[in-house]
């Protein structure tokens, strides 16, 4: 007779919620600094005014929300840091791009049985990938369309109702770590991204899926879900 499974043993998550902006493409911070060298802006000085400047804090959550359109912040923001508006959102989302192991990896997930959905704060709605869609995820949460942002708790539920599964049945993943607060308290495995090297295979345990990593290989599908969807 086989051992019996340890109580401490957890059966694989069957959801995944999963921020865009840094976890499904490259590094944000990274083309805002950029943009701020060729711009002659100090990086320090664009990205403290968030943390310590009310009205720049304002204005961010005014524009996640979908309080403001983009034209409006970036007039307003770049009065701030004293620099010119027009494009001022496109230069600091210049160097950003799909980080393929990541977006295959969700690819993987959701074609071995996992509900998927996004749940991203905006800076504008126009540029998300929307073809890309229908084929990643099950439902969608992008703050300038429901009026809320994170780390506001409804965003994660609507995250798992637009999944169809309960929370403590999700892993939620997010680039920034106060993002990952409410998810925990609500039952969900969080994981901080900070590479698709690291949070790769840290799905795949989460999962019970191979999703890519050399650490998946082998990896069979969940149990009674379909292959492919």
């Amino acid at each position: 007779m086989a051992p019996e499974q340890s109580s401490s043993v957890r059966a694989p998550r069957t959801g995944l919620l999963i921020d865009w902006g840094g976890v499904l493409t490259t590094n944000l911070f990274v083309s805002f600094h950029d943009y701020c060298v060729a711009t002659e802006i100090d990086p320090k000085k664009l990205l403290g005014r968030f943390k310590i400047d009310p009205e720049a804090r304002e204005l961010l959550v005014a524009l996640e929300t979908g309080k403001i359109d983009e034209l409006e912040f970036e007039r307003r923001f770049a009065h701030i840091l004293e620099v010119e508006p027009d494009g001022l959102i496109d230069g600091l989302f210049a160097g950003v791009g799909p980080d393929t192991a990541m977006v295959q990896a969700v690819r993987r997930a959701r074609e071995g049985g996992i509900r998927t959905a996004l749940v991203s704060n905006s800076w504008g709605v126009h540029r998300y990938p929307h073809d890309l869609f229908d084929e990643l995820f099950d439902g969608v949460v992008i703050s300038g369309e429901e009026g809320i942002r994170k780390p506001s708790r409804r965003m994660y539920e609507l995250g798992a109702e637009r999944a169809g599964v309960g929370p403590e049945e999700c892993v939620y993943v997010d680039d920034l770590e106060q993002n990952l607060t409410p998810a925990r308290d609500m039952g969900m495995a969080a994981v901080h991204h900070t590479s698709a090297a690291a949070t790769i295979p840290e799905l795949e345990e989460l999962l019970g899926l191979d999703l890519g990593s050399e650490n998946g290989a082998g990896r069979p599908p969940l149990e009674g879900t379909p292959g492919s969807r």
